[in-house]
């Protein structure tokens, strides 16, 4: 039997024309059973300009971060396999269809998009310091992560329903480093997870900030790596948890 695939788009004040191709590129090409936009701060007009499209928007009125909104979007989707794919579009709608299909073939439990994959194509690259740090941090994430991939951070990820019901009981982050926790906690639990090629191309216009949000990453990368200890048991890093930890991303969410 057919998986029904949901996908939510987090989206923090967007190129409204860029996103709404975007959005209805995604529409024609996976026909999901639910597509949701997670609008954050927009200014004003955008959430009336975006009505028309062929999703749900649901607007928040501040900047809750994406790991937050997509958190949110993801425990609104009823359907069993969950996705996302970044508003600025860098990965085009038949690789965010190649992204999903191993979890809705009912093979792996997530899979994630790679841009450092070597059969990835890149048509059009990063600025240098961007790529070099880029570059950096994947290579640092091999060496303290269990899921061993080219790529922790491109804007394209799938789930199935079930085991996102386990994994979102681990996440506390809630800006860009959702999703090397996602990965870390997944890879602890025992997750099955693809890294799929994709085609990718850099958006100038990014909301990422190449020299503070990289900073936050690092920071998140170790905070990865003990929420993974925790998730997978070790008593150690259980016990550090009531020190070290901000509030369950889903205790926000539902608070």
């Amino acid at each position: 039997m057919a998986r029904s695939v949901g996908v939510v788009v987090p989206a923090y004040q967007p190129n409204v024309d860029r996103l709404s191709r975007y959005v209805r590129a995604l529409d024609e090409r996976l026909d999901p059973t639910e597509l949701r936009i997670e609008l954050d701060d927009p200014a004003p007009g955008d959430a009336e300009a975006l009505a028309d499209l062929p999703a749900t928007v649901h607007v928040a009125d501040r900047r809750r971060g994406k790991g937050a909104a997509i958190t949110e979007g993801f425990d609104a989707l009823s359907t069993d396999v969950l996705a996302f794919a970044d508003a600025d579009g860098s990965t085009p709608a038949d690789s965010v269809a190649a992204v999903i299909d191993p979890v809705a073939s009912g093979e792996f439990d997530l899979a994630a998009g790679s841009r450092r994959h070597p059969a990835a194509e890149v048509q059009s690259h990063q600025k240098t310091l961007r790529r070099l740090l880029g570059d950096g941090f994947a290579w640092l994430a091999r060496q303290l992560l269990t899921p061993d991939l080219h790529d922790y951070q491109c804007g394209a990820k799938a789930v199935s329903a079930n085991f996102w019901a386990r994994v979102r009981r681990h996440l506390t982050e809630p800006g860009f480093a959702w999703d090397i926790e996602l990965l870390a906690v997944a890879g602890a639990l025992g997750g099955k997870i693809a890294e799929v090629p994709v085609v990718w191309e850099d958006k100038p216009e990014s909301t990422v900030d190449p020299v503070s949000d990289t900073v936050s990453m690092f920071t998140g990368l170790l905070s990865a790596r003990h929420r993974a200890k925790a998730a997978a048991g070790n008593r150690l890093h259980e016990r550090l948890s009531g020190w070290l930890d901000r509030p369950l991303l889903i205790d926000r969410v539902e608070s």
